[in-house]
């Protein structure tokens, strides 16, 4: 309860970030939970996502880094209707901020279950999300998932209704059952200059694939047209 109690206050603290200061990076991340994350799948990206902000690489990262603060939101996403905010903006300016993200985001709770995926969706609501936050000098959509859009309208008519057009949107693909989604997020979700895709084998190379993306992320980095290699089924 006393966890559950400290999670809800991270989440009421959660200004809007526009007000507290200058800001260099407004990054969302988006979170799988379609039908084919299985509830243990499902903590492993929970609490990978907590550990990979708690890194010291990406503190750093986050606190050290010129030009502003980061803010940061972050969502789930499955059908067309499914997506529930569980961190709504709030500005990552200290490590008291990080530290009530990092607790916020490892004690959320499954939204949705059993729905397709929909990333034309997820990407409209990232967008929204991206219209009423704050005024950063990038901006960022971090989306994950395991699986093609199966669902409703995909990334091509999102990208066409929706002000993404100097919004980077960079894939984490987790690599499993579906051999086609890889080849998906490179061709149809990634998007603007810079973007990228890091890959995750399984679920369980998740922590270590959202700590080398936020880091990446995080620091704008530009390491060419052909991303980082394929992490080894070891990493």
């Amino acid at each position: 309860m006393r966890l559950a109690a400290l999670a809800l206050g991270a989440l009421i603290w959660a200004a809007p970030a526009a007000a507290q200061g200058q800001c260099r990076l407004a990054l969302v991340l988006a979170l799988d939970v379609s039908a084919s994350v299985d509830a243990e799948e499902y903590d492993l990206q929970r609490l990978g996502l907590a550990a990979a902000l708690d890194a010291p690489d990406v503190r750093s990262a986050i606190l050290r880094g010129q030009g502003g603060a980061v803010a940061l939101s972050v969502f789930e996403w499955s059908g067309r209707f499914q997506q529930q905010m569980h961190l709504d903006w709030s500005l990552l300016a200290s490590h008291d901020d990080i530290d009530r993200a990092v607790l916020a985001l490892g004690n959320i709770s499954r939204s949705y279950e059993g729905f397709p995926t929909s990333v034309g969706q997820a990407l409209g609501y990232a967008a929204s999300l991206l219209r009423r936050g704050p005024d950063c000098d990038r901006k960022v959509v971090d989306i994950s998932g395991d699986g093609v859009n199966n669902y409703g309208y995909g990334p091509a008519e999102a990208y066409r209704h929706f002000p993404l057009r100097d919004v980077q949107v960079n894939g984490l693909v987790i690599l499993g059952d579906d051999p086609g989604v890889e080849a998906f997020y490179r061709r149809e979700v990634v998007h603007g200059p810079g973007a990228f895709v890091e890959l995750s084998n399984g679920f369980e190379g998740f922590r270590a694939a959202m700590t080398r993306k936020l880091f990446r992320e995080i620091n704008d980095m530009m390491l060419g047209a052909h991303d980082l290699p394929r992490p080894s089924p070891h990493g």
